[in-house]
């Protein structure tokens, strides 16, 4: 059957056009008016698509592939000469590896997966060597039978290489540490185990690889332990370098024990700011009676600890203060300058920035009298690139002494801890905040450490509970004063943050006067690296006066149930988005239903089929307008038997004006309607012929009713299609590979079922009429503490900040309006500037319409007003109508990954919830998102 439609060939960038021009009448797939729906459904996704794909079609494995694939294709390569041919006339040089997988997925309809595997490919004129990340997956034709293999693949040679550079360049470091003429030893973990040694250190203290190696440092030399091990002890608990010339230490050694001397050098290894062991750096200095060769080795000896030392270290000479010596670390990373440009020169001519600052007297100090000035995040303007640039810094000056006791240089070490600095002023800045917030929202902040159960507290915590203010509280006497009743409640709620990390419970508190007071508690536990639980974070709240209105509106409630469970008319109510969520007994007694069943299957289901549309319709357009619902429908009675009701329902407004929710009533007219039925036979011959056409007429309508129903299923036939080939593309291969993995291939298969039903999520979401669209109260802070939740591990890896300010309840579209936080939040992260924490803001108001300063729809209606804004990389403000365009990308994609859709997906949102949404930024400044929508 031939199908002129080319739709799925519309798009799809180079390969689309270079799809759409080929003669494919000349290729084994003949003409595209031949092809199968199945074929045509796969091009259309792999066309479209942003990740890079290819497809075997048909015996002849005939190919095609995407823009996302022609780069890994190379220059002067096989593009675009192997689109339509076959694969194994294509790609010779790999079809003794490829052509079995390909042949064992169409045989078996089971697809397979590697990891950074080798395929050399020919591109750029010559064979490559190539390492690929890639799936293959069957694709099944309309007739149920598999006709081709769909590639997913990712190219991974720069991974792979940047890999094996790592390993080179760590066994090239282990070889330089084990030739270099100073005993070195790499010490791990809080015990000092002996990491790496090299045969230097194995000489100075005569022991054996095996006596040492990953062995305590002290089990094969003991005798040193009284004198190094509570030096090595501090630089491994405090981070401080230390450093000794000359330290006397006993060692047992060559069959006695030993007094030696030694240059020495503890510094700190860290891992991501966690120290994790020590490195030793000796240099032995035993023999003073060879003092002439002693002094020039020791000097060499110091000159090279100097220069090797990952501390910044210098030296100046005399009074000019000339830069002697200068080791890497200080020229690279705290000068920023060439050893050229400062070695032999005036210290004060290289950095005459110095001279207004309190370091030259400190110079002067150090070589007048000789006394070591040691200082600790010191604050130093330095010139770095014709700018003034501001460090913290921890240095130390050491005077140099010569053997007649004359000064005659400065020895420096200097530490950068700016980073350490700011980080700990943007913490107490943080937590200022934080806790200024706390007093003005009147919320209570709590810290406890859960091995010691100690605990730490805002002010007003001990007022929240009984107590004088200032009054210190421990935990179980806060328990105390909880009602014995809620403290299971309270035991539940820490077993579940176990699981889940989310700590959140209600309880009762009895105040020392008696009074009792309901509060909310929300946290968050933390865990150590062994899993074990160490701290809890969270936030009380008074809650009382909720609970009071609570306990007077289910009252309320009750005695309204309790009339209408007694009236013969069915009652009903719904919320102001028209979903009902009562009905009275008389209901359930005429129609035979529970109601777990009318909850589980709708109250639809009691409507006579031929009535529902049109009740739904009229429902729908009440709830809309909020004019008065009126219709006649028919029941169905717990014998089968149909009865008329006469259906009306009245919307219930608050002062404002506001429908906060509907009540309706059903009442039963079947006598009426049989009255008026026996009228209407008594005049039957009469109208005969004006009701054969009425009966035609009808006719006609329930035909095209029947057509609309068909149309509408067949055309969601495709869409099903391809969800089940983007499922299989999710159905890896766990067979024959590690327990890691198969780690990383189910993290890998939850991200592809999330972006699955995401995909899912959202094309439902873009076919919905508005009369589907069901909006529902809702709890919006909860939405953004779930969205914070996807973000955490980003969040944590940036270091950023979330000021998440209280945003209450709203009407709206649940799943659409966790989508519009969570692409505002995730732009917010993502377009953050390079080494600038990201910071984001989110928190709202309400404002009735017409005063909002602009053009709304709805201006006597209350507008939620929600305002997100970032720190990040901003735009230019002429493009701020551009960015909501689809597909519209202000950045590269090798900058920021994306589709280009995200803002566009956040403006239809808004635009289904009736609203409006702004933007404003500043390129380098951060943007602002501003939404409005009404509460309808």
């Amino acid at each position: 059957m031939n199908n002129t439609n080319h739709d799925f060939l519309a798009k799809g960038g180079e390969m689309g056009e270079l799809t759409r021009a080929k003669n494919w009448s000349e290729t084994s797939v003949g003409p595209i008016e031949s092809w199968s729906q199945s074929l045509r459904t796969t091009l259309g996704i792999l066309l479209n698509s942003k990740f890079p794909m290819f497809l075997f079609w048909g015996p002849k494995h005939t190919c095609f592939y995407n823009d996302a694939y022609r780069s890994s294709l190379g220059k002067d390569g096989k593009h675009p000469d192997i689109l339509g041919k076959n694969g194994a006339q294509c790609w010779p040089e790999i079809w003794d590896f490829i052509g079995p997988l390909i042949q064992n997925v169409m045989n078996t309809g089971e697809p397979n997966w590697h990891e950074d595997q080798l395929v050399p490919i020919y591109r750029n004129g010559k064979l490559e060597d190539v390492y690929w990340t890639f799936s293959y997956s069957p694709v099944i034709n309309d007739d149920g039978k598999i006709n081709g293999v769909l590639v997913v693949c990712t190219e991974t040679t720069d991974k792979v290489t940047i890999r094996k550079n790592l390993e080179e360049s760590e066994k090239k470091f282990k070889n330089i540490v084990k030739q270099v003429p100073l005993g070195i030893v790499i010490l791990k973990g809080e015990d000092l185990v002996v990491e790496t040694a090299n045969e230097t250190y194995y000489q100075i203290v005569d022991k054996t690889e095996k006596e040492t190696l990953s062995k305590p440092l002290f089990d094969s030399v003991p005798e040193t332990k009284n004198i190094v091990y509570p030096l090595l002890s501090k630089v491994y608990h405090e981070g401080t370098p230390y450093f000794s010339n000359e330290l006397l230490v006993t060692l047992n050694r060559f069959g006695q024990y030993e007094d030696c001397y030694f240059n020495l050098a503890f510094h700190p290894l860290r891992n991501e700011n966690a120290i994790e062991g020590v490195m030793v750096v000796a240099y032995e200095v035993t023999e003073p009676v060879k003092a002439k060769h002693f002094l020039t080795e020791s000097e060499k000896a110091f000159r090279n600890l100097v220069l090797q030392s990952p501390i910044a270290m210098t030296i100046f000479k005399g009074k000019e203060y000339i830069i002697e010596l200068a080791n890497k670390t200080m020229l690279n990373d705290i000068w920023q300058k060439k050893k050229s440009e400062v070695i032999g020169k005036p210290a004060l001519e290289v950095f005459p920035e110095l001279l207004n600052q309190k370091y030259p007297q400190l110079l002067d100090q150090v070589l007048s009298e000789g006394k070591i000035i040691q200082e600790n995040e010191a604050l130093a303007y330095i010139d770095i690139r014709g700018k003034l640039k501001k460090y913290y810094l921890d240095y130390q000056y050491t005077p140099l002494f010569e053997q007649n006791g004359e000064i005659s240089g400065i020895m420096i070490t200097v530490t950068d801890v700016t980073n350490k600095v700011l980080d700990r002023k943007k913490v107490e800045e943080a937590e200022e905040r934080s806790r200024l917030a706390s007093e003005v929202a009147d919320i209570v902040t709590w810290d406890l450490n859960i091995p010691t159960q100690e605990l730490i507290y805002s002010e007003n915590l001990p007022a929240l509970f009984g107590f004088k203010k200032g009054q210190r509280l421990s935990r179980p006497q806060i328990l105390e004063h909880i009602y014995l009743e809620d403290l299971a409640v309270i035991e539940k709620a820490y077993e579940e943050a176990l699981k889940t990390h989310i700590y959140k419970y209600e309880a009762r508190v009895i105040k020392d006067d008696g009074t009792p007071t309901w509060i909310r508690v929300h946290g968050r536990i933390f865990f150590d690296e062994m899993k074990n639980p160490v701290k809890m974070l969270g936030t009380v709240i008074d809650i009382t006066d909720e609970k009071i209105s609570q306990e007077i509106l289910k009252k309320s409630e009750e005695k309204f149930r309790l009339l209408a469970d007694s009236m013969p008319q069915f009652v009903w109510t719904s919320d102001a988005m028209g979903n009902l969520n009562y009905f009275s007994q008389s209901l359930y007694d005429f129609c035979g239903h529970t109601k777990a069943d009318i909850e589980k299957n709708g109250w639809l289901q009691i409507v006579h089929p031929d009535d529902r549309e049109e009740n739904i319709n009229r429902w729908m357009e009440s709830i809309k307008t909020g004019n008065e619902f009126i219709f006649e429908h028919r029941f169905r009675r717990y014998d089968g038997q149909y009865r008329w009701q006469f259906s009306r329902a009245m919307p219930q407004k608050d002062a404002e004006g506001i429908i906060q929710m509907w009540v309706g009533t059903s009442s039963d007219i079947q006598n009426q309607r049989d009255f008026t039925n026996q009228l209407e036979r008594q005049v039957h011959d009469r109208t005969e012929e004006l009701e054969q056409k009425n009966k035609d007429l009808i006719d006609m309508n329930i035909e095209l009713q029947s057509f609309a129903y068909i149309s509408s299923h067949d055309l969601q036939e495709p869409l099903r299609k391809i969800q089940t080939f983007a499922s299989r593309l999710a159905e890896l291969d766990d067979k024959n590979i590690s327990e890691k993995a198969k780690s990383y291939l189910e993290r890998i298969e939850v991200s592809a079922k999330r972006m699955q039903t995401l995909i899912q999520d959202l094309l439902t979401y873009s076919r919905t009429n508005s009369a589907e669209r069901i909006f529902a109260k809702t709890n919006l802070d909860e939405i953004v503490e779930e969205v914070i939740m996807d973000f955490s591990e980003r969040i944590e890896e940036k270091n950023a900040i979330i000021d998440h300010h209280p945003l209450g309840e709203g009407t709206v579209m649940p799943f659409q309006f966790r989508q519009l936080m969570h692409n505002l939040i995730g732009n917010a992260l993502k377009f953050s500037r390079k080494d600038v924490p990201p910071k984001v803001e989110i928190k709202a108001r309400r404002v009735l319409g017409k005063k909002l300063g602009f053009k709304v729809q709805y201006p006597e209606k209350i507008y939620f007003c929600l305002r997100i804004s970032d720190n990040g990389i901003g735009f230019d403000d002429e493009y701020k109508e551009r960015i909501f365009e689809v597909f519209q990308r202000l950045n590269t994609e090798s900058e920021f990954s994306g589709t280009g859709i995200g803002l566009a997906i956040v403006k239809k949102i808004v635009e289904n919830h009736k609203g409006i949404i702004k933007a404003h930024s500043e390129k380098g400044q951060g943007a602002t998102f501003k939404i409005f929508l009404p509460e309808l």
